[in-house]
Formats: C-alpha cells, structure tokens, sequence
C-alpha cells in the first residue's frame, strides 16, 4: 500500500483547516451582520414611535391634588430613555411631591432639538394650567434645564428653581472626554453608531470601573443600551454634542428671578466635582442658592438618584423647606 509523502499530508491539513477557519468566519460574520441589521431597524423603528419629544406625566393625585398649579419637570441625564427618566422620578416621589406634581422631558429619539422640546413643555404649561415650575437636571440634564428656562422666560413663563445632579458646566468637566470627543466627531461626520456596537464598548467601561457598581448593576446596565426601548444613537450623538459646544454663561442673563442649586458627588469618576461645582458658581453667582449638597454615599457616585433615592430625598427635602417653605395659615403649613 502506497501512502502520501509528508508534503502532500501537510498540504491536505491546511486545505481542511483553510475550509474550517474559512466556515467559522462566514459564520461569525454573518451573526454579526445580522445583529448590526436588527439593531439598525429596531433603532428606526423606535425613532419613528418616539420622533417627537414628549412631556411624560408620572401621575400622582395627592399631588394633583394639593399642588394644582405646580410641577417638577425632570431633565434626564445622557443616553437616558423614557423609561429610566420615569424610574428616576418615580425614585424621588416623596420628596419632589412635597412641592408639586412630577413630568419628565422625554426626547426626540430623532435628536436633541430645544426650539421644540421647548414648544413641547410651553403647551403642557399652558395645557395643565401650571404656575410654578421647578426643574430637575439629571447630569446633562441639568445644561437642558438651563436652556429650557431661559426659552421659557423668553416666552414670560418663570422656572423658580433648577436643581442641578452632578451637571458638568462644559465638555472641560467630562473625564473620558477621549471616548466623548470621539462620539462627537462621528455624529459631526454623519455616521450613526449601531446601539450593539455602543452597548459591547459601555459594557466594558461598566466591568473597568466595578469598584463603583454591583455585577447586577453592570448587567442590568448594558442591557439597557440593547434593549428595544433603549436611546437611540442619533440621540446619544446629538446629546454628546450639545455638551461638546455648551457654554452656559449665556444663559445667566436670561433666567431672571430663577435660582440655582447643584449637588454632586467628589467621588464622581463621570464628571469632575470641583470644576463643575465651582464653574456653575462663578459664572451663575446671583442665581445660587447652594452648591453644598453633597451626595456622599452614593453608588455610581454619579447623577444616581434611582440606585440611592435614601441618600438624595432628604438632600431635596432640606433644600424645599429652607428656600421654598409652604406659606402657613394659623401656623400650620399648606399647599399653594
């Protein structure tokens, strides 16, 4: 029997392993095609469900009921959906409750735009017959509400207070402005990252900085950003740029009798503390109430209201009675 010599062994194990590594990459490349598609049409999908920013009312009748003409407007934070800007409200319901009913500004899953979320929240005010607004600006959402106010003014409709969680003054606070600038450029150049791609990078951020979070968090976390009800990217873009060219000494002119307070958190790895704290104080001085509410205790550390609502509801209970205090009738305190 006549057998093959060594060379010709050798040349049919690499066509065998060619044909396997070959089979192997076909397969991977597809499933990773197939997943970038999905993503994609689950993205346009919920552009188009969500193309228009919504005011979101979380309902409450004892605060309808004691607070017809008042409201908290929550601003949520980056990449946070609709749903997670309810989860955060609903969070710190016995405090804001205190002062008025609860409303979330949902945004346009199609972009960031202002000049809209503005004519959005002008008819909820008209619509509700509200007369006293209070703002929450969780993370970014604390620049929105800034503008958000001073649109309003313009259109004689008052903000009493913005309450700022961990808001970076401008791009300088942000720490991993690497990976931000990034995002920024990309959306600028008209490429629209896929949700699948943003969630596999944010899962690693979550596993590098652990110390910060439980294993469930991190899970829970990065399922978020593949969830179908997650932010859609053209939004997260939109959002990284408006941080990029904020410059919010603009607005300090614009907000007439509106007053500030900022609180946040030294161990913020997300925004830095001391610049962001002390730049808001500097450039808004006549509006500040405080900037001493300190979140100390917190995990994350940053802009978490709905992991530590213990540690953030007496923070805005203190703040209510101190500067907002119900006016008293025969020395018992009431709605107005």
């Amino acid at each position: 029997m006549d057998f093959p010599d060594h060379e010709a062994v050798r040349q049919l194990r690499m066509a065998s392993g060619l044909h396997q590594v070959s089979r192997r990459s076909f397969l991977i490349a597809s499933a990773f095609a197939l997943a970038t598609s999905a993503d994609l049409l689950a993205t346009r999908r919920l552009q188009a469900e969500r193309s228009d920013p919504r005011i979101l009312v979380l309902e409450d009748e004892a605060a309808r009921q004691r607070f017809p003409l008042s409201s908290w407007v929550l601003f949520p934070g980056y990449k946070t959906s609709w749903e997670e800007g309810l989860w955060i409200l609903n969070s710190l319901r016995p405090a804001l409750t205190r002062r008025g009913q609860l409303a979330v500004a949902g945004y346009s899953n199609r972009g960031l735009d202002l000049a809209q979320l503005a004519r959005v929240l002008q008819r909820h005010v008209e619509e509700q017959g509200l007369e006293r607004l209070y703002f929450y600006g969780h993370s970014f959402g604390g620049m929105v509400a800034v503008e958000m106010a001073a649109r309003l003014r313009a259109k004689g409709i008052g903000v009493e207070l913005i309450l700022m969680d961990s808001t970076p003054y401008s791009r300088f606070d942000v720490l991993d402005r690497t990976m931000f600038e990034g995002v920024v450029l990309s959306y600028e150049a008209g490429y629209q990252v896929p949700s699948v791609l943003r969630g596999g990078y944010e899962l690693g951020e979550r596993i590098v900085n652990k110390h910060e979070r439980s294993w469930r968090t991190v899970i829970e976390q990065s399922m978020e950003q593949l969830s179908p009800l997650a932010v859609s990217s053209a939004l997260i873009q939109s959002e990284s740029a408006y941080i990029y060219h904020f410059e919010g000494r603009g607005f300090a002119s614009q907000l007439g009798r509106t007053k500030l307070a900022w609180m946040g958190n030294p161990a913020d790895k997300t925004v830095n503390y001391n610049t962001a704290r002390r730049s808001w104080l500097v450039n808004f001085k006549e509006h500040f109430l405080t900037n001493e509410l300190v979140t100390a205790g917190a995990l994350p550390a940053h802009a978490s209201p709905q992991w530590n609502p213990a540690v953030y509801q007496p923070l805005i209970e203190t703040l209510e009675d101190t500067h907002f205090p119900l006016p008293s009738i025969g020395g018992l305190r009431r709605p107005v």
